[in-house]
């Protein structure tokens, strides 16, 4: 129990603030792209999730959790998290979703499914950085 205990401090708050952090950017950025340049939804929603990404990396990695481990293996750990941890949550939550919600309006199942995913990621995402991407070297 101490061990689930010991997620919940400091790295946690850090990484939650990284992440609000992120989504203004990368939403900044998309709705900038939109209505300033006029750039297609799917370009203009990409590019700053890339961008927003890579923001995420560098801040999770020095600020978040204070690896310092050098080379592409952090990474590399790093976006094999977000693969799975996004393959997880959508896997789990639009399916549930789906049974769960079955006899009502198809875009009220989608936007709860969607909901639901990105509150999976983010708890799958925090545990994945923490104990995969970045995790702490035992001495």
């Amino acid at each position: 129990m101490k061990k689930i205990l010991a997620l919940f401090d400091v790295k946690m708050w850090k990484f939650l603030l990284v992440g609000a952090l992120n989504t203004l950017v990368g939403d900044g950025l998309s709705f900038l792209l939109i209505n300033v340049t006029s750039m297609g939804m799917w370009w203009a929603t990409a590019l700053p999730t890339a961008l927003a990404s890579v923001l995420s990396y560098f801040l999770n990695k020095h600020f978040t959790f204070e690896n310092t481990e050098k080379g592409w293996r952090p990474a590399v750990r790093f976006a094999l998290n977000i693969a799975v941890c996004y393959l997880l949550a959508y896997g789990i939550a639009i399916p549930v979703m789906q049974r769960a919600l079955s006899g009502t309006d198809a875009a009220l199942r989608d936007n709860i499914a969607k909901l639901t995913g990105m509150c999976l990621f983010v708890g799958f995402n925090y545990l994945g950085q923490r104990l995969f991407a970045f995790r702490e070297k035992k001495d």
